[in-house]
């Protein structure tokens, strides 16, 4: 089951009601800029080192609203005068994985922002197959068929991934016109 709890940008910011975050319109530079200030905040409150590298990996999927992968994202740092070797990136995206700002997509071997850092979620992924653009959404695999079957099982689910592919709103509408 998938909720669509999943309305804002950030906490502070309004949303469009029904549109998960990556498919609705927004003040983007808002966007990002708030969820940095709270990523530097969190890691301030709890002692974690927010590097320059980790702040602008962050900020470069922040800007994206769809997946990158580390290649990617290293090409980008290497234009905004960071390191270009894999481990600057890896080593960024891990950091960022471990502490809740950042998702791994897993079919697009991809990382994307998560919409909800320091909130323990299981989040719902919509990946858009014409443009790469990635919404989050909550789910709520407990509560649903795959909740059932675990319980069924005596298995205790601890953490799921679900990964949707089709087609954004943006590129229905480009498909229509």
């Amino acid at each position: 089951m998938i909720t669509n709890s999943m309305t804002s940008n950030h906490p502070s910011e309004p949303a469009d009601k029904g549109s998960p975050l990556g498919f609705q319109s927004h003040d983007h530079d808002r966007c990002v800029a708030s969820a940095l200030a709270a990523a530097e905040a969190r890691c301030a409150d709890v002692g974690l080192r927010f590097t320059p590298v980790r702040r602008k990996v962050l900020e470069l999927l922040l800007q994206e609203h769809r997946a990158l992968g580390a290649y990617a994202l290293l090409d980008l740092l290497k234009d905004a005068g960071f390191g270009s070797q894999p481990p600057v990136a890896y080593r960024a995206l891990d950091f960022l994985t471990e502490n809740g700002f950042v998702h791994k997509i897993e079919r697009l071997n991809a990382f994307v922002a998560c919409s909800h850092p320091g909130e323990s979620h299981s989040p719902a992924f919509m990946i858009c197959r014409l443009c790469d653009s990635v919404a989050e959404a909550q789910s709520a695999p407990a509560k649903g068929v795959l909740g059932d079957a675990a319980k069924a099982a005596g298995f205790q689910i601890e953490k799921t991934v679900v990964e949707a592919e089709g087609v954004c709103p943006t590129c229905i509408d480009k498909t229509d016109a």
